[in-house]
Formats: C-alpha cells, structure tokens, sequence
C-alpha cells in the first residue's frame, strides 16, 4: 500500500501550546478561585490601597497649581474613558441599573467625599490627611447596623468608641477647642466614604463593577464641570502627564476597591487599608519632605489598634457578617 501521501503523525515536542503568559494567567486565576472569600478580598484591598497612595500623591503635587474642580473633572473623564469600551459595547445594559436612586446617592456623596478629601490631602501633610482617612471604618461600622443589618456588641462598640478617640488625638484642636478647617474636611471625607462603601456593598447584589464605576465617573464629572469652568487652568505637558495618571491609578483602585468588598466583609478585611499610612508616610517624606507629627503617629496607632481589635474578636466568635445570600447579595 502507499502511504507517501499519508501526513507523518504529529510530533508531540513541537504540538501547539498555550502561551507562557496565559499558561501563568490560568495557574493563577486558578488558585485565586481556591482562596476564601474574605483572602481573596483582603488581596484586592491592598492592592487598592497602593494604587490609591500613588493616586493622593500625585494629586498632592499637581494639586498645588491646579484647582481641585479642574483635578477632578479630568480624573472623571479619564476613567470614563478606560470604562468606555465595556460600556458601549454592552449597550443598552452596561448602563442599566435597578437601583438609581442608589446611584445617585453614591455619586452625592462620592463627590463630596473626593472634594472634601482631595482639598485636605493638598493642605495636609500627607500622612496626617491619610491617617483621618482611617476614621471610614468606623463609620462603616455604625452606617452597616441602620443599611446592612450588621448586628453590633458592646466590644465591637468599645472598639469604635476608642477609635474616635484617636481620630480626636489626631485633630488635636487648640487650647480654645479650635480644629484645622483642613482636618475637619478630612474627617468630613471619611464620613462621607464610609457611606459609599456601605452603598456599594448594597448595589452590588444587583449591579456590576464597571456599571457601578461608570455612573460615579459621570456623575461626579456632571457635578465638578461648572465650577472647573470657573477656576480652569491650561496645564502644560508635563501637568496633562500627571492628570492622566491621577485617572489611570484612580480606575485601578476604584476597580481593586468594589472587587474587594464584593469578595470579602467590611469588618474583615477594612484594617488592611491602614497600609496606606506606610506609603503616605513614604511619599510624604520623599516628595514633599513632611513627616507624620507624633500626634498623628499616636491616634493612628490607636485607630489601626482598635479596628484590629474588632476583626480579631469578630474571628474569635466565629462570625460571619452578611454573608448569608439575603444579607450578602450575591452568589458568585
């Protein structure tokens, strides 16, 4: 018989494989999907607080020669930008939401958190304007018994209480009780953050990341445009540079940050953002040569041990908050 014609069989050592790059994706995204959910969370949450370090140093710097409207708006812009090819080739859906009242609660007052906290971040030291920053957990802690229905116990309560307390280190007003304007705005901020995390634990049993991010790069841009209008400043080159990277280090850690509470529980995995304290202390000694005052240094210590405090007890007594599929919203 001939068999000239016959192709030879194939030779295993040079058979088609997977590249090694998506071979790595894979065996990652694979043991990912191993971990718990609150690790997984965890991992995105530190993630989030690196790229949001970079994100408030560089508005610091910019900051000092552009308005924080103008800083704003472009940093929406960009981000609808990076989000636009999702959203405009899932239309009409990418857009649709069931809950828009929630959504424009979380645009309100993640606008007036960015405001209030950019505005802080550029007249603060960096560390001290950080450290405030940290107050958001316990705010998250007292919004999630009235939106969440987290139940609360007195150790939990405790913790809290002593965290304000050193929030209140932190602000040390004068002798005549007066606190920086700046300091307030901070706190301000992280009250006002606190309330979005909550919001986001909520629209994300029904809406999707990038859906979630796109109504907050819109609407906080809506609202910033017409004061940006008023205080617009042409930046040069190197300032256009540095906004598109406000934008760029903003998406990841807004992306970093909904993952991370769509994976894992506030009250587990909320402490892992005060690594930010160790960048802002690194970025503001390096750039803006400013170091942390021993009061910053005293209350943030007491807020990172006081929110410590609440996870570990909370892992003792083997609780697990909202994670039910009523009280958790999803079920990925």
């Amino acid at each position: 018989m001939d068999t000239s014609s016959r192709k030879p069989p194939a030779d295993p050592a040079v058979t088609p494989t997977a590249s090694p790059s998506r071979g790595l994706k894979s065996r990652l995204t694979q043991k990912l999907g191993q971990l718990p959910p609150n690790t997984i969370g965890a991992l995105w949450i530190l993630l989030a607080a690196f790229l949001f370090s970079i994100m408030v140093a560089l508005i610091k710097f910019i900051g000092q020669d552009l308005s924080v409207f103008q800083i704003l708006v472009v940093r929406q812009v960009i981000m609808l930008v990076i989000v636009a090819p999702k959203i405009l080739s899932g239309l009409p859906h990418s857009l649709s939401t069931k809950r828009p009242g929630l959504q424009l609660t979380r645009v309100v007052f993640a606008a007036t958190a960015m405001l209030l906290g950019f505005t802080a971040i550029i007249e603060l030291p960096l560390a001290d304007a950080t450290a405030i920053s940290f107050s958001k957990t316990f705010f998250i802690t007292i919004l999630a018994i009235w939106f969440l229905g987290e139940e609360v116990g007195k150790h939990r309560w405790g913790a809290t209480i002593v965290g304000f307390l050193g929030v209140l280190l932190m602000l040390r007003p004068d002798g005549e009780g007066l606190v920086n304007p700046y300091a307030l705005m901070a706190l301000g901020s992280a009250a006002c953050a606190g309330m979005v995390m909550v919001v986001i634990r909520i629209l994300t049993r029904t809406d999707p990341p990038n859906t979630i991010l796109t109504y907050q790069a819109l609407g906080v841009g809506l609202i910033m445009l017409v004061p940006a209008w008023f205080t617009w400043q042409a930046p040069t080159l190197e300032q256009w540079g540095l906004l598109l990277a406000v934008g760029v280090f903003s998406w990841g850690g807004q992306m970093a940050n909904i993952k991370a509470f769509q994976a894992g529980e506030a009250t587990a995995i909320a402490s892992l953002d005060y690594t930010r304290l160790l960048y802002a202390t690194m970025f503001g000694a390096l750039i803006f040569s400013q170091w942390p005052g021993l009061e910053t240094l005293l209350g943030a210590g007491i807020v990172i041990a006081a929110s410590i405090y609440t996870v570990r007890r909370e892992a003792i007594r083997g609780r697990q908050l909202a994670r039910a599929s009523d009280g958790r919203g999803y079920s990925n």
